[in-house]
Formats: C-alpha cells, sequence, structure tokens
C-alpha cells in the first residue's frame, strides 16, 4: 500500500522529501515473494512510476535499465543477482553511469545478494530557486526524481531489487568539473562515478560536479548553493578545481588570489554545516617532456591549494603529485590507454579520431579514483573505515593493468567532448 500512495502522491506533484520509500520488485516470474511486488518483462517505466526504462528488456541478454520514481535523498539498494538457467556475469551503475558493482560471477543457479547506496538529487532549491543546469544537462539522469539502475554485463541476471530510504547515511559530496563529473556517455569518464564501488554501503556518493567549471561559476550556477541545502553534519566535501580556473584572466585572478578564495569559501561554508572539507589538488594533463617525465601545464594552481589546506587546516589529498606517479608509470603511449584517445570509427556516427588529453575514459577514470581511494587513507580520513577491504591497498606507481580491466560499456556514446579542458 505505501510504494501505492508514492506513486499516486508522485503524479499529482506532492511527494515529500521526508517520506519514507520502500520498495521490493521481483524481475522473474518464476518465483513469487510474499511483499514483493512481480514485474513483468514488458512493464515499462512511466512518470510517476516504475519499470524497464529507456527502451530495453531484461530478455536478450543484453544490458537492460529499471527505473523507479523517488523523491531526492539516499537510498540503500539490495539485489540479488543470478539465475537458475544459466550463468551470469552482472555490472550494476546508478544514473549516469555510477558504478556501483563490478563483474559480479553467477553459476548456474547461483544467487548472489549485494547491498549499494544511490544519491538522487533534482535541480530544485526553493520555491523560487533552481540549480542552472546547462543544455548539456538537459535530460541527464542526475537531475531527476527516479532512482535509475543499469544492469550490464556478459548475461546480466536480476532476480530481485529492494530500495530503501537511508537518509541517515553519511554522504561524501564532490564539487569538481570534468575530470570529476558522473559522464552520461561512454567513452567520457569522471573519476567520481567510479567512486560509489570502492565503498560499502554505509556511504552514499552525491556527485555535483560537472564539465566545465570552476570554483566561482559552481557557486554562481547554485551548485554549491543546493549541496548546501543537503550536507549535514558529519558528512564529507571532497572539492577539486583548477582545471578552468586558471584559464580566468582579468583584475585578480590568479592562483593565490581568487582562486584560492574561492576555495576558502567552499570550505568555510562546509565547516558552518558540520561538514568536513577535503581539499584535492588537480591531477596532471597527459603532457610529456622528450624523457617522457610529465609537465606541469597547471602553474601554481596546485600550490595554492596546498598552502591554502595548510592555512586552514583543511585535510589535503595530493592527486597531482599522485598523477604524476600515475603517468609515468603508464609512459607516453601507454597513457593514451587511459584517456579518450580512440581511432575513428571506434564508436557509433564516430568520423574523427578522439585525441582527448584531459578527460579519461572508464580505465582512466577508475585508476583516478583509486588514487583518492589512496589519499583518504593516507590522509587517515575517519570516512576510511567505510573502504571495502579488497580496494585498500593501491600505488599509483604501480597501477591496474589495462588488459585485466573490464566494465562493459553503456550503450550510450558521443563524440561530443565535455566542457573545460
Amino acid at each position: 500500500m505505501k510504494s501505492a500512495l508514492i506513486i499516486v502522491l508522485c503524479l499529482l506533484g506532492i511527494v515529500s522529501t521526508n517520506m519514507a520509500v520502500d520498495y521490493k520488485f521481483n524481475l522473474t516470474k518464476d518465483k513469487h515473494q510474499k511483499g514483493f511486488t512481480t514485474i513483468a518483462p514488458d512493464h515499462m517505466y512511466i512518470a510517476g512510476g516504475y519499470g524497464y526504462d529507456l527502451g530495453t528488456h531484461p530478455n536478450d541478454g543484453k544490458p537492460f535499465f529499471f527505473s523507479v520514481d523517488v523523491p531526492e535523498g539516499n537510498y540503500l539498494v539490495r539485489v540479488v543477482l543470478g539465475s537458475k538457467d544459466a550463468s551470469s556475469n552482472t555490472t550494476v551503475k546508478a544514473e549516469s553511469r555510477r558504478l556501483m558493482l563490478k563483474n559480479i560471477e553467477t553459476k548456474k543457479g547461483e544467487f548472489i545478494t549485494h547491498e549499494f547506496a544511490v544519491n538522487i538529487r533534482n535541480t530544485k532549491i526553493s520555491e523560487t530557486e533552481s540549480v542552472k543546469i546547462k543544455p548539456r544537462e538537459i535530460g541527464k539522469l542526475i537531475w531527476d526524481n527516479k532512482l535509475t539502475l543499469e544492469f550490464n554485463g556478459d548475461n546480466p541476471s536480476v532476480q530481485s531489487i529492494e530500495i530503501k530510504s537511508a537518509d541517515n547515511l553519511v554522504t561524501l559530496f564532490l564539487a569538481g568539473n570534468s575530470t570529476v563529473v558522473d559522464e552520461a556517455n561512454e567513452p567520457w569518464c569522471g573519476w567520481g562515478q567510479m567512486f560509489p564501488l570502492f565503498f560499502t554501503s554505509k556511504v552514499a556518493i552525491a556527485n555535483y560536479a560537472e564539465s566545465g567549471e570552476a570554483a566561482n561559476t559552481f557557486v554562481s550556477s547554485k551548485r554549491f548553493a543546493k549541496l548546501l541545502t543537503k550536507i549535514k553534519k558529519g558528512d564529507y566535501l571532497f572539492i577539486e578545481f583548477g582545471h578552468n580556473d586558471q584559464k580566468q584572466k582579468g583584475e585578480g585572478k590568479g592562483p593565490y588570489t581568487s582562486y584560492k578564495s574561492d576555495l576558502k569559501y567552499l570550505v568555510d561554508e562546509a565547516r558552518k554545516k558540520g561538514a568536513n572539507p577535503v581539499l584535492v589538488t588537480s591531477m596532471h594533463r597527459r603532457s610529456f617532456d622528450e624523457k617522457g617525465k610529465v609537465i606541469n601545464t597547471h602553474g601554481e594552481y596546485p600550490n595554492a591549494v596546498r598552502l591554502l589546506a595548510k592555512e586552514e587546516n583543511v585535510l589535503l589529498i595530493n592527486l597531482n603529485n599522485m598523477s604524476k606517479d600515475l603517468y609515468e608509470a603508464w609512459g607516453v603511449e601507454g597513457s593514451k590507454k587511459a584517456f579518450v584517445h580512440y581511432a575513428a570509427g571506434t564508436f557509433p556516427d564516430q568520423e574523427k579520431a578522439l585525441e582527448d588529453n584531459t578527460h579519461f575514459n572508464p580505465y582512466g577514470g577508475y585508476q583516478i579514483a583509486r588514487c583518492i581511494v589512496s589519499g583518504i587513507i593516507e590522509a587517515n580520513l575517519p570516512i576510511q573505515k567505510y573502504i571495502k577491504k579488497e580496494y585498500r591497498n593501491y600505488n599509483p606507481a604501480h597501477p591496474d593493468a589495462f588488459e585485466t580491466f573490464h566494465i562493459p560499456l553503456t550503450p550510450f556514446s558521443s563524440t561530443i567532448k565535455p566542457d573545460g579542458n
């Protein structure tokens, strides 16, 4: 009855953000569970309800999507993976390609239960204010009132999905640019969308980053105002800007003036909410000298972050240093495998080669995310207790081999590069 009431209220547009959600969906007709709603393979999502989404179905061994309308907030999602008929390999992503589970293997007749946290948000700040999203964000799965799950892999198999309100979770907010953002389309990838994989279901990742943003435009677009309505005591705010800030010119603009001041504002406002700010220095662009050493293209901007962290006693993750070790371990040619470097014709409608030395593909985004996780442990942040044991040991000088890395591609791609560079 509660689920039916929520759907009715969604349709009427009067869902309360405080209303508890507790959905239980059975995705197989062969098994009926008490308290679960059985979803037929042709039950398609419509606004205000739930069902299979984006024109996909679960009966052909291909990736499929499942969506349910919910109020914004944090949710615990529990999935039972596996099939009585065949072996399966299932990767689960949420919203715009946020990685939740990677390559979960099950044998025929074997079933495995996993739980993870998903953050949902919309653009509304108040009755009169909203986030100023860009045209490129319209239609994305990150600014709406529905929770979308992608099930991908070699014969992805799902028995059931449970979704429950969990607003008591620790939330780790991300403020950043295109190197952090949840990219909707392959092959582009921000490290923020890889981040959820590494944490237990005790932590929800709320990625507010957007491509092209600098610290000051993150504020002027009202993304930060929206974030401040949700962040609470004990939460975290990871702040990584610099790529676009360094291109701002004019009086008062510079690493030790406007940039440092803009970052301090984010830090101060987070602290007013009782949250824990963490500064992250910008990773390098892919730029090498003739000896194969990384060239610093960020000037004094990383140093300005380090100085602010010292002056204001803010926890620091030195991604700038770690990315240097990472890129030099890959080498000039090997590093191309981590960035968007693809020959023409690799993706649909890709007439020209893609050669981008700023933006990562999933392999690169994953390795950068592992650097951040390593930085959390090195900085001894309390949130480290929620990092999954299998991801605690990582050395950027010895990254995961490209040949051993696999995350199934989401069936959406674009040749349009993100904003910023």
